[in-house]
């Protein structure tokens, strides 16, 4: 519970700094480390937009448009395996088939909404539909300290993790970055932020974190663009995907990158 106090500097509030912060600082310390490769592109989501939208008239499902382009990223991921490998040491390189993707969503604990990380598994197996549900019931999930205690083992490990004196978390992280079968586990291969989910923001944003493959999305614009040599008004959304510079060099990354552009503008998924 926070205090609020009056001073010579006015009212304030002083308020308890939360543990959970603790392991996204630890994480963007890591994160500064990496070598990435920086692209900030668009795609053109009107079409896949509006077959949502036809999807829930014709279905009664409203799909999320976040699960769809988790679909469309798990698709061009599991063809070009490179862009979310694992390093191991200087000699060997891990290439995964399936395609785990850690996305944040506002989860209710202790009667607050907080963004808390999800692991989304076999992305590349997975339909829309399902994609969609594990969205939609990691969101409903209130979370309080004693539904904690019978989560599942990530989020058992984020709470001792988070207790712990900073010189034994980048210990920790020493280790745990040594192993990519233990980094898939607790946090898949491929990270994504949605910028767009929190408010109405044009542009591109730059993540920070760890894994082989970082995405923030922006939010959705409206710009004119040229379809079948007419002028029309699209909407438009930014994205920023760095690359581990490490792993993969620029023309596999823009070959990924043209093949991810290709599935969103085609609506791959979305049946």
């Amino acid at each position: 519970m926070g205090s609020k106090k009056k001073k010579s500097a006015g009212t304030y509030e002083v308020i308890r700094f939360p543990k959970e912060r603790r392991m996204v600082i630890d994480i963007m310390e890591q994160g500064m480390k990496k070598h990435y490769i920086k692209g900030l592109v668009e795609f053109d989501v009107t079409n896949g937009r509006e077959k949502i939208k036809n999807y829930k008239l014709q279905h009664g499902i409203k799909l999320s448009f976040t699960g769809w382009l988790l679909k469309c990223i798990g698709q061009a991921a599991s063809e070009y395996k490179d862009v979310h490998a694992l390093k191991k040491g200087k000699k060997k390189i891990y290439r995964f088939d399936d395609v785990d993707i850690s996305i944040m969503v506002e989860k209710i604990v202790n009667g607050q909404k907080t963004p808390l990380p999800i692991i989304i598994r076999k992305t590349n197996e997975k339909s829309v539909a399902e994609i969609t549900n594990e969205i939609r019931d990691a969101q409903s999930e209130a979370v309080d300290d004693e539904v904690l205690l019978g989560l599942k083992k990530e989020e058992k490990f984020k709470r001792i993790f988070t207790n712990l004196p900073k010189f034994l978390r980048k210990f920790t992280y020493w280790r745990f970055g040594r192993n990519p079968l233990l980094l898939k586990d607790f946090g898949g291969t491929i990270n994504l932020t949605s910028v767009g989910m929190f408010g109405d923001l044009s542009g591109w944003g730059i993540p920070i974190g760890v894994s082989s493959l970082m995405i923030a999305l922006g939010a959705i614009t409206k710009k004119a663009g040229v379809v079948d040599d007419k002028i029309e008004i699209r909407k438009i959304l930014h994205a920023t995907i760095m690359f581990d510079h490490d792993i993969i060099d620029g023309a596999p990354a823009t070959r990924f990158l043209t093949r991810l552009k290709e599935l969103v503008e085609n609506e791959f998924g979305i049946e």
